[in-house]
């Protein structure tokens, strides 16, 4: 081990001093483990308070009075990111399995460069589960940095020059943050500096960037393992958040989108919300240096293609599919067909949970990429743990599903779970187990005023029991729908599961 690794490692593996003041924030061991009950008791879901939502529990639920905190059923949650960070307060006991596949945002350009699965809507997610304290207390200012984007409106070079102030350290971000945090936050933020500049012929660009990407992507390139780096964001956040990634990779994950009249679209971004690549990112003309021995003898550098990719962009309303999505599948580096394994903690959890929730937000990007995977069906399907199965309906349609009704919705994943996911077989015998609906899904979670029709005949036809979540006001626009939150979930689970 050399100098530079050397000095790596005394920064991130070493504890805090004792004695180092929090103010209000939780205890300031960098390793403290996220403590998760192994085997919780299939207790009622505690009801509290509605985090703003104004309904009235229907007859029949429970509400918790005593002051002891119960164990709430174990619960596995199937989201993205922005979709579900809303409401992922609603949940006490829960695991977050989330897509590596996303190619929007800054993510775009760490993977361009460096490869490796994307880790956008993990670190979205991570930022969301950190615990509530004062913005000028330790953790805030934890928080305040780990969720800073470098500015998209300016000169590279200037974007560069902010760069240059966080790993040095003279950013006022790095205030009120306690110095051993902050030399083990900076120390993996150097090393994704060292990476970068290895690959120094690809230009890498930090417009845009998220400072939580960039210290995820340089602890996983640093232990080669994104559960590595999740465990090390968590610990230094003091986050109890469980989350997982749904497949176990050091590679790129690029998911494809096949429409029913047969065209093809790849990635994620191509798929949901296509935009434009940055005006500073027009593809390059061949280059001497086209050929790095770093990234592998014969690999071509891909074009540029940073994708300045917001959420308000999907707000703003979507350009229909030219066809519905017939499947979805994933594709290695070289444009093959591949059929990866799910994590198998994933695989694991689904054995010990009591409910599963398909959470709001893109169907087809990030739900069914958990979901097209081998294994998962049976997993979800023979679970004896499994008490209810639910799907949170969106409130409005977006591209990827652009005329679905309900019932469109539960086919498709019900199509997907269905799909035979298993490398292809050759020889007799290649039958596959056609689940019923109810195997996948047993409750349909809607909002009052959701612009997706609702039938509910059909419904329960197929075996789904639908609920409407019947709220006083509700949040949302004409172009967007009724959106849930933290409350609204919670009252919802509450009705299922008991």
């Amino acid at each position: 081990m050399d100098q530079h690794q050397t000095h790596m490692v005394d920064h991130s593996l070493r504890l805090l001093r004792p004695g180092t003041h929090l103010d209000d924030s939780p205890g300031s061991s960098v390793f403290d483990l996220p403590v998760h009950p192994a085997n919780p008791s299939p207790q009622l879901l505690e009801t509290r308070g509605s985090g703003g939502s104004n309904f009235d529990l229907r007859p029949g639920s429970i509400v918790q009075t005593t002051d002891t905190p119960e164990l709430s059923p174990k619960i596995t949650v199937i989201s993205g990111g922005s979709g579900g960070n809303s409401i992922c307060t609603a949940f006490d006991n829960a695991c977050f399995v989330l897509p590596v596949s996303d190619d929007g945002g800054s993510s775009s350009e760490i993977i361009r460069v460096l490869g490796g699965p994307s880790i956008g809507d993990i670190r979205s997610r991570l930022v969301r589960m950190i615990p509530p304290a004062p913005p000028n207390s330790p953790l805030g200012a934890v928080r305040a940095l780990l969720s800073y984007r470098l500015p998209a409106n300016v000169s590279e070079r200037e974007a560069r020059e902010e760069w240059r102030d966080i790993i040095e350290g003279h950013s006022p971000l790095w205030s009120g943050i306690p110095n051993d945090r902050k030399e083990t936050i900076r120390g993996f933020l150097v090393y994704f500096e060292s990476e970068v500049l290895k690959r120094a012929h690809k230009s890498f660009s930090f417009l845009n960037g998220s400072i939580g990407n960039y210290f995820i992507s340089g602890a996983q390139t640093f232990f080669r393992s994104l559960p590595s780096a999740i465990f090390l964001f968590a610990s230094i956040t003091n986050s109890q958040a469980n989350i997982l990634p749904v497949i176990v990779t050091n590679h790129t994950v690029t998911i494809g989108a096949e429409l029913e009249h047969g065209i093809r679209l790849v990635g994620q971004c191509e798929i949901s919300h296509p935009v434009n690549p940055s005006s500073s990112f027009e593809e390059d003309g061949p280059k001497m240096d086209a050929f790095s021995p770093i990234d592998g003898m014969g690999e071509s550098i891909p074009r540029r293609s940073n994708v300045m990719y917001r959420q308000t962009d999907k707000d703003r309303g979507y350009e229909p599919l030219p066809a519905r999505i017939y499947r979805l599948y994933y594709i290695n580096a070289y444009g093959h067909e591949v059929h990866p394994t799910p994590n198998p903690e994933f695989i694991a959890t689904l054995a010990t949970s009591e409910a599963l929730v398909y959470s709001c937000g893109s169907l087809w990007t990030s739900v069914i990429p958990c979901l097209a995977l081998r294994g998962v069906a049976s997993a979800i399907a023979r679970s004896t743990h499994l008490r209810a199965k639910i799907l949170l309906l969106n409130g409005s349609n977006d591209r990827e599903t652009d005329g679905y009704t309900a019932v469109d919705y539960v086919k498709a994943i019900v199509g997907v779970l269905n799909s035979d996911y298993q490398k292809p077989s050759y020889g007799l015998g290649n039958a596959s187990t056609v689940y019923p609906t109810s195997a996948f899904i047993t409750h349909l979670v809607w909002l009052e005023g959701t612009s997706v029709e609702v039938n509910e005949m059909t419904l329960t036809a197929l075996g789904v029991k639908a609920l409407m979540v019947v709220r006083g006001n509700i949040e949302g626009d004409e172009d967007q729908g009724p959106r849930y939150d933290a409350g609204v979930v919670r009252h919802a689970l509450t009705q299922i599961l008991t």
